[in-house]
C-alpha cells in the first residue's frame, strides 16, 4: 500500500518506538496481548482493587490484555489457564480472541439486547470492579473528540451506578486536556473516593490517564 512520505515517516517512528518499548517487550515475554496490561496491573497493585472471588466487568476489552491480567489475578497461582476464583465478563464492539475463563460478549452495551446479554452473564450479581479502556476514534478536532471521550466516560459511570456493588470500584481511561476537569467532577459526584492515575506503562507523551472511583455515593432521594 502506498502512503504519503510524511505518513510513512510518522508510521516508521511509531513502529520503531513500539518495537523498542520495554513494556511491549515485557508483554511479549509474559504472554500479554498488549502493554496495556501493565497499566491496570500498576493501578490494581497500588490500590488493591481486584481480589479472588470478585466479579469483574471489562468494558472495551479488545484485544484482551486487561482481561488477561484480571484472569491471572483471579487464579490461585496467577496462571493464564486453569483454576479461576471469580467471574470475568468482557465486552467490546470489536471481536476478541478467546481467553480461558473469560465470558466475552461481542456488541455495544448501549443496545438493549447486548446489555441484556451482559446482565444475564452477571446472573443477578453486582460487579466488584468495572474496568473501562474504552476510547473513541479521535478526529483531531478537539471539541468533537472531547465530547466523544466524555460520552464514553458517562456511559461507564452510568453502567457502574446500576451494576456495581456499593463498595466497588470503576477504573476508566480518560485524556488529560479539554474536558478533563469536568470528568473528574463527574466522578466526584458519584464516588466517595476519586484518584487520578498515570501508570508508568502509559507513554510520557500521551495525554492518556486513568480515573479510579471507589465506593458509590448513595443516590439523592429528594
Amino acid at each position: 500500500m502506498k502512503v504519503k512520505t510524511k505518513s510513512k515517516k510518522i508510521n516508521k517512528a511509531w513502529l520503531n518506538d513500539h518495537v523498542n518499548d520495554p513494556w511491549v517487550k515485557l508483554a511479549t515475554r509474559e504472554g500479554y496481548r498488549a502493554r496495556a496490561a501493565y497499566k491496570l496491573k500498576e493501578i490494581d497493585e497500588t490500590l488493591g482493587l481486584i481480589k479472588p472471588g470478585h466479579v469483574v466487568v471489562d468494558l472495551g476489552s479488545t484485544p484482551g490484555a486487561w482481561s488477561q491480567y484480571v484472569r491471572r489475578r483471579l487464579s490461585p497461582a496467577g496462571a493464564a489457564v486453569g483454576e479461576l476464583h471469580g467471574t470475568i465478563i468482557a465486552l467490546d464492539i470489536l471481536p476478541m480472541e478467546p481467553i480461558e475463563g473469560v465470558h466475552f460478549i461481542h456488541g455495544d452495551f448501549r443496545e438493549e439486547a447486548v446489555l441484556g446479554q451482559l446482565e444475564e452473564a452477571m446472573a443477578g450479581r453486582k460487579a466488584d470492579v468495572v474496568v473501562s479502556d474504552m476510547a473513541p476514534n479521535l478526529s483531531g478536532i478537539e471539541s468533537a473528540d472531547t465530547a466523544r471521550v466524555a460520552h464514553l466516560i458517562e456511559l461507564a459511570v452510568d453502567f457502574a451506578q446500576h451494576h456495581l456493588k456499593p463498595e466497588g470500584a470503576l477504573v476508566a481511561k480518560v485524556f488529560h486536556g479539554s474536558g478533563y476537569n469536568e470528568l473528574v467532577a463527574l466522578f466526584k459526584v458519584h464516588f466517595r473516593v476519586v484518584k487520578p492515575f498515570k501508570p508508568k506503562a502509559s507513554r510520557d507523551k500521551s495525554s492518556e490517564t486513568f480515573l479510579v472511583g471507589v465506593g458509590l455515593k448513595k443516590a439523592d432521594t429528594n
